[in-house]
């Protein structure tokens, strides 16, 4: 079974009531949910949030929604959360080599077909996935927001890095991604239903602490994380300048 778990958090420092925000006459949450169903991949996609607003506008939908609580540090734990809350309630078998795939809900023109080519390499054995875009510019490569990723030979994670991995001796720096394969990380993931319950019980780690990427602890605790190319490119909303953007482009 794979389990699409969209977080969802009323209590944002940039954007409180973000999901609720109202994009072209749908709230942002509802926009990520009909992306969503869209996706073949998905066996059921449900809510889950800390707050009864965002519930509510879940259900009047004809949505599935899970309480979860106020104090998770990360969607990650959210999902784990949700995941154990509907085998308690009896809503699904559970199952150990069930996958659940974290969808953030800030991105609501997250394009199906997306979801749906990162789900098809969960074949049991994968532990942990997400995905990757190539860098194309000197100012994607350099920026900080965006976290850079060492692939090995099976596209398996080594690293990930708000700084520019691995540094190209001798050329300028404005040149690397002209002259190296640098690849950036696009936020989609996937956790096997066994790894998630033991990664969120993990504390934070010296590279994860150090470079602010959840991702790097479980690194560090020895889990394997497999990569998937993606062109898919869309975007998300930390602000609402950001939903103004979106609009003017027509999406």
């Amino acid at each position: 079974m794979i389990i699409g778990i969209i977080p969802a958090r009323y209590g944002s420092t940039r954007f409180p009531g973000k999901p609720l925000a109202d994009i072209g006459g749908k709230s942002m949450i509802q926009r990520v949910l009909e992306q969503c169903q869209q996706a073949t991949s998905l066996d059921k996609v449900i809510v889950a949030t800390d707050d009864e607003r965002i519930a509510e506008a879940v259900r009047r939908l004809g949505e599935e929604v899970v309480m979860t609580r106020t104090d998770h540090p990360s969607g990650t734990d959210r999902c784990w959360e949700a995941y154990d809350r509907l085998i308690a309630d009896g809503l699904i078998p559970g199952n150990s080599s069930d996958y659940i795939l974290n969808i953030q809900g800030d991105e609501p023109f997250i394009d199906p077909a997306q979801i749906d080519e990162l789900a098809a390499i969960l074949d049991g054995t994968v532990e942990l996935a997400t995905q990757m875009a190539s860098v194309d510019s000197a100012a994607i490569l350099h920026d900080p927001k965006e976290a850079k990723i060492v692939v090995n030979s099976q596209n398996e994670a080594l690293y990930f890095s708000r700084s520019a991995v691995p540094y190209l001796w001798g050329i300028e720096p404005d040149q690397w991604h002209v002259h190296h394969v640098y690849h950036r990380h696009v936020g989609l993931y996937a956790y096997r239903a066994d790894v998630l319950e033991k990664i969120t019980q993990l504390p934070p780690s010296l590279l994860e602490r150090a470079e602010s990427l959840e991702q790097l602890r479980w690194l560090e605790a020895g889990y394997r994380i497999k990569l998937v190319s993606t062109n898919f490119q869309t975007p998300s909303v930390d602000s609402p300048a950001d939903i103004e953007k979106i609009l003017q482009s027509g999406l």
